[in-house]
């Protein structure tokens, strides 16, 4: 009988032990919020058209900071994001790329009087009506945006509408557009300077 107790005690014990990991794992990210990766991992390199149909990839996009984010017109929360994006290109310029991909399955037809009715000028949107860029980052729902540092590793994902010129989110790119400025000065020049003898 005691050896049966000192089991169970033992099996209890065990499942204490595990629960509080599992509870501390367990649910999503609040929406909106950035999540850092944690190892970062290389983004896709699925093609998507400009708005003019030429066709590009992240490999386009190489030593540079880029925002991809994934919305669609029809998107609510989408469009209540996109003045955001737009802000922050305005403000940070060439400093980051976003790609502002759209997933919707008109093309250039629905995406074009968006832009316009919303007068998004400084932002640059593309396109990706058969999905294949999303599918490729495993997007599961819209918006969804992802950071890419300049070596093309995935640093980090916000599921759901962000506001990304808020204090929060800059507190989250503006590190990353330093560590891009101190790696672009400690690199060597593009043309070395001739020894003079």
């Amino acid at each position: 009988m005691r050896s049966g107790r000192a089991v169970i005690l033992t099996l209890l014990l065990a499942l204490l032990a595990i629960v509080p990991v599992a509870a501390a794992d367990a649910g999503p990210a609040p929406l909106g919020e950035f999540v850092p990766a944690s190892p970062p991992w290389p983004a896709p390199q699925a093609s998507f058209a400009d708005a003019q149909g030429k066709t590009l990839s992240l490999a386009d996009f190489a030593g540079r900071l880029v925002l991809v984010n994934f919305w669609a017109t029809w998107c609510a929360p989408c469009r209540k994001e996109m003045p955001s994006l737009e802000r922050l290109q305005t403000r940070l310029g060439d400093k980051i790329t976003i790609l502002a991909i759209s997933e919707d399955s008109g093309g250039q037809k629905a995406v074009a009087p968006f832009v316009a009715r919303f007068g998004i000028t400084a932002l640059r949107t593309y396109l990706d009506p058969t999905s294949a860029v999303g599918r490729a980052f495993k997007v599961d729902g819209l918006p969804t945006s992802f950071l890419v540092d300049r070596q093309g590793r995935v640093v980090g994902q916000v599921v759901g509408e962000a506001r990304w010129d808020s204090p929060k989110m800059l507190s989250v790119i503006e590190p990353l557009l330093r560590q891009e400025e101190i790696v672009k000065t400690s690199a060597p020049p593009a043309h070395p300077q001739p020894a003079h003898f």
